[in-house]
């Protein structure tokens, strides 16, 4: 008994003497699966997106819809530069999430805008930096390059600076004449190229370059290669990045740029979120006097406000009308949109004049322009007057009363016409004040969205027939105070008698329903 335990001894500790020195079969290690790709880009998803941050030091993440058309758009230019940075740079990845079937990721990293991007950096999760306004592949190499190396090339003699300049259609190149310990120049210049991948970037530090430019100061400069004129930016317009991005981008772009299919894109890389849009036909007569007072004003604003014009003439841009809901009777017409608020504001004036453009601009940006709402407030005492002040809230109470008919003057409060009409108006209203037939009254067109008809240019009449739902017959006669009277008694003749044609046909209705029963009885 005493042997078979000693045995038992010997092999166990030779057992382990064996495991120690590695001799034996090794266990197997679990070998993780690969991540399956979708050229050169890694499909991401909640249980592997972990794990490609783990093994890549930079992630390039595209947030994207499948059914989305910008998401289709950019889908072969980012893989373009997935593979090209896959070949190049080691340490650098790019990946994809369908939103659609990884909602929780969406929800994680508060996808709004398809495609978003996102770059993580050594495996850090909460905080990804964002990747905004690249749909090359050549930015999207520019981009990962600036945040991994140098944002900037150094510009050291007047020769290398002459070819910089016209290298690109666009070039951007900071000039470091006093290098003060507490500024932030560099920093904001850097972190500014790094932001802004399409166009290059230089620095100039040297003393030679410096003068032969003439700089002084710490200033960007923004050259254009077809244009003979550059922009400056001086370092006190400079309080931060978003500062600097803003202008490059502006400078960057027309004074005034018409709107189409390629610039609509770029219009909103500009991070500004006051927009300025003119609605008008470029073959009409006055269009070249109206543009020339538009621009004059762009100048004005220029960095505040970005400023579009929109071709009527143009097809292709019937969804943008559909929008800010233009019609050809508004045209020429001025809208500024808050992209942030999605606020729309109607220049108080018909005439496309600089005066009128630049007061309406300063108007706004003081925060005293009026936005264009669906309605206004209803007024305490908006039936207190002959004349019931509509708005969009109390419009089809008034309008389409199924007992009582109504007049009414759609009018702008800036229109000169409509102002020299109100006496009339008013006139009328006493005349009809004790006639519990109809209502006489007036909405502000400009302030309250009526979506029932294509309008006329302000002023306009409409007859709502009592119980019309939706009809109403166009007035097209004289603005006078007898021809408003003559054409109102007549629709309200028509009115009645419609009215008593429905009332017989509906007691005839009756009185055969009766017979008809006292037949079958």
């Amino acid at each position: 008994m005493n042997i078979l335990v000693l045995t038992t001894f010997v092999l166990y500790i030779m057992a382990l003497c064996i495991a120690q020195e590695g001799i034996g079969p090794k266990p197997k290690k679990h070998k993780e699966p690969n991540i399956k790709e979708d050229h050169n880009v890694l499909v991401l998803t909640s249980s592997n997106l972990a794990r490609a941050l783990k093994k890549n030091k930079y992630l390039l993440v595209k947030f994207y819809i499948a059914l989305s058309a910008h998401s289709q758009t950019v889908k072969e230019e980012f893989s373009i530069a997935a593979g090209q940075l896959k070949e190049e740079t080691s340490g650098v990845r790019f990946g994809q999430v369908d939103i659609t079937e990884e909602k929780d990721l969406g929800k994680e990293f508060k996808i709004m805008e398809f495609p978003t991007f996102k770059l993580f950096v050594n495996g850090e999760r909460k905080n990804p930096i964002d990747c905004k306004g690249v749909r090359t592949a050549s930015a999207f190499v520019t981009w990962i390059n600036r945040r991994i190396g140098s944002s900037s090339t150094l510009i050291n003699t007047t020769d290398h600076y002459k070819s910089f300049i016209q290298s690109d259609k666009v070039s951007v190149v900071g000039f470091l004449k006093v290098q003060d310990p507490g500024s932030r120049f560099m920093e904001h210049f850097s972190e500014a190229s790094r932001d802004i991948p399409e166009f290059p970037f230089g620095l100039v530090t040297n003393e030679d370059v410096l003068l032969h430019v003439g700089m002084t100061q710490n200033m960007v400069a923004v050259y254009k290669r077809d244009k003979p004129v550059h922009h400056l930016v001086s370092e006190e317009e400079i309080e931060s990045k978003v500062d600097l991005v803003r202008l490059i981008r502006t400078y960057v772009m027309d004074v005034v740029t018409e709107y189409n299919l390629e610039t609509s894109v770029t219009i909103f890389d500009v991070p500004i979120n006051n927009h300025i849009l003119l609605f008008a036909s470029k073959t009409s007569g006055d269009f070249s006097a109206m543009y020339e007072s538009y621009e004059s004003a762009a100048l004005e604003f220029r960095g505040k406000i970005v400023f579009v014009s929109v071709d009527t003439d143009e097809s292709r841009n019937g969804r943008i009308f559909e929008y800010f809901r233009i019609t050809e009777v508004d045209t020429p017409a001025i809208r500024i949109l808050n992209i942030t608020s999605d606020m729309k504001y109607r220049m108080p004036a018909d005439d496309v004049t600089f005066e009128n453009v630049k007061s309406f601009c300063q108007s706004y940006l003081d925060g005293k322009a009026k936005p264009q709402r669906d309605s206004e407030d209803i007024p305490k005492d908006w039936d207190k007057n002959p004349i019931k002040e509509l708005v969009g809230k109390n419009f089809n109470h008034v309008a389409l009363n199924k007992s009582s008919n109504a007049f009414v003057m759609f009018y702008a409060p800036w229109s000169k016409q409509c102002i020299e009409l109100f006496p009339v108006w008013e006139e009328l209203g006493k005349r009809y004040l004790n006639n519990a037939n109809v209502t006489i009254a007036k909405i502000d067109c400009t302030s309250n969205d009526i979506q029932l008809m294509v309008l006329d240019r302000y002023p306009h009449f409409r007859f709502f027939p009592a119980g019309s739902n939706s009809k109403a017959v166009r007035y097209t006669g004289k603005k006078t105070i007898e021809a408003f009277t003559e054409f109102l008694e007549h629709e309200l003749r028509s009115s009645n008698k419609e009215e008593e044609e429905s009332s017989s046909s509906r007691d005839s209705l009756n009185e055969d329903s009766e017979q008809q029963m006292k037949d079958e009885l």
